[in-house]
């Protein structure tokens, strides 16, 4: 067997030798190998490759097109393949650092990536900083649903941007806000590490001012066998109990209680009973699915209209341990606003003493990590999350990459950019209705009265981040009259033939989110 790294010693640059010989572009923080192949990525037109130089004659199971070539008269195998899902799963297996790993409870970051070509504008921003753990395969499935993709494609495009970067520290990959059953086996099949289980469909926020007596039947009418329990027995469990709050919460003006009363145990059963059964039931068939293999859970109950308090996170975490559910890291919903693709609105003094009460609830239950969910350009508070939390925090950003992907786009193609914010004008009502926004069309300007060079300065407007942030899916969607994509196509094309510019751009946008949880 021919010695392909000995061979190629002292040839000059390996990515220029590559490249001749296969017609590509070739990534020169891709190439890697061992004595008997060598790997890398480039790129021809639009297109990415997998490149693969050996001394053998296939190299199962990557689909490839294999011909000879000739280097200082040893005869050796040039293969191109595809980067497509069997590339991508062979890949994986052959070179670990390209596979998600577990996250555990370490500080970590997670980067959406609705587009599929932003993990190297990720990882160069990873690089900048220390102590954060990545997860670069993050999309949740009403995310995958709206721009049609699927949990294959969203890990295979985190694979394929971490072997072009050459990333070695590892990433997470995230199966985000999972609803049903279903949405867990799916990614369950596709290889995810990491599930966010999201039972706000069952948090009955009504049971924040219901009467005693409806408090009463509701709490009857809980399903006890999958909870393992009874009224009774709960409220032997935690009236008088005390939550581990901290005391300078009051100072702030934030009135935490220090311990379970009835009526508040009764209000945080009901409000959370069934939302529980739910986790317990998708945990129980997760652990079914996974068969033995490792895998990890955020708990998430952001997605409700009102405050978790201390309480309800103390009862919440503390029925789910009971029950046998095991999690990395929760997320409340938090005081305030967390809109997407702006700062955090709200009181921020108050946010601290609630987000402190909701730390020391983690520390001692735990430890499991805060997560921030539409935490992306949330400015304002991650210096006093990042000095609260310490290492128990997880920062979840998706569709803020997406925003900067059209900054890019405003930059390098003004018309292109023009027609997709007046085609998200016009659907951004409609498509606002699953998010938390508060955007009014009637603040955006009319994109044709801006002059080329002012129209990136629109991401940096709330309204128009916005605006631009919910109608994600519609844009990448949309069809003209003939059935083809009416944007998607023109803006990858765009993207791809200036990557540098879109990377940069990223880069600069996401080192501002990590650098505040940088060690």
């Amino acid at each position: 067997m021919v010695d392909v790294m000995t061979l190629l010693q002292g040839k000059g640059d390996l990515a220029a030798v590559l490249g001749g010989l296969s017609g590509l572009v070739v990534y020169p923080a891709s190439i890697v190998g061992d004595a008997e192949n060598l790997f890398f990525l480039g790129r021809f037109s639009r297109g990415r490759y997998l490149g693969v130089l050996t001394g053998a004659r296939v190299v199962p199971p990557f689909e490839l097109d294999m011909r000879p070539v000739r280097i200082d008269g040893a005869e050796l195998t040039l293969g191109l393949g595809p980067t497509n899902h069997v590339n991508a799963l062979a890949l994986r297996a052959r070179l670990p650092f390209t596979a998600p790993t577990l996250v555990g409870v370490r500080k970590s970051a997670g980067l959406g990536d609705r587009l599929g070509i932003a993990t190297p504008g990720h990882v160069r921003a990873l690089r900048e900083v220390a102590g954060i753990f990545p997860i670069l395969a993050q999309q949740s499935i009403r995310e995958m649903e709206r721009t049609g993709r699927g949990p294959e494609e969203v890990l295979d495009a985190a694979t394929w941007g971490v072997f072009q970067e050459g990333w070695r520290s590892g990433f997470g990959a995230d199966a985000d806000h999972l609803k049903t059953l279903a949405d867990v086996g799916r990614c369950a099949a596709a290889g995810f590490l990491t599930y966010t289980l999201d039972p706000s469909e069952y948090v009955d926020v009504g049971a924040e001012t219901d009467s005693p007596a409806v408090l009463e039947a509701k709490l009857k009418a809980l399903p006890w066998e999958i909870l393992k329990s009874e009224p009774t027995k709960v409220r032997q469990t935690y009236l008088g109990k005390a939550i581990p709050v901290p005391p300078a919460g009051m100072a702030v003006g934030e009135r935490l209680a220090k311990t379970v009363d009835e009526e508040h145990l009764l209000r945080a059963a009901c409000k959370y009973g069934h939302a529980i059964a739910h986790l317990v039931t998708m945990y129980q068939h997760l652990m079914r699915v996974r068969a033995g293999q490792p895998f990890e859970v955020e708990i998430s109950v952001d997605e409700t209209d009102a405050p978790t308090t201390p309480l309800e996170h103390y009862y919440v975490a503390s029925e789910l341990g009971r029950l046998g559910v095991k999690w990395i890291s929760l997320a409340p919903r938090y005081v305030g606003r967390f809109e997407k693709g702006v700062d955090y609105i709200g009181d921020l003094a108050h946010f601290e003493a609630n987000f402190a009460a909701h730390v020391a609830i983690a520390k001692a239950l735990g430890p499991y990590k805060l997560s921030l969910h539409s935490g992306s350009d949330k400015f304002s508070i991650y210096p006093l999350v990042a000095r609260i939390a310490g290492g128990l925090v997880h920062l979840k950003t998706a569709g803020t990459s997406y925003l900067e992907a059209l900054r890019a786009v405003a930059m390098l193609d003004p018309e292109l950019f023009r027609e997709i914010l007046r085609f998200a004008v016009a659907h951004y009502e409609r498509d606002r209705a699953s998010y938390y926004v508060s955007a009014k069309i009637t603040n955006v300007p009319e994109a044709g009265s801006l002059p080329d060079d002012a129209l990136s300065g629109l991401l940096d407007q709330p309204d128009v981040r916005q605006v631009l942030h919910v109608t994600f899916g519609t844009v990448l969607t949309a069809r003209d009259g003939a059935g083809r994509p009416r944007f998607q196509e023109r803006l990858l094309a765009v993207l791809e033939a200036h990557e540098e510019i879109h990377y940069g751009v990223l880069q600069t946008h996401m080192r501002r989110h990590l650098v505040p949880f940088s060690d």
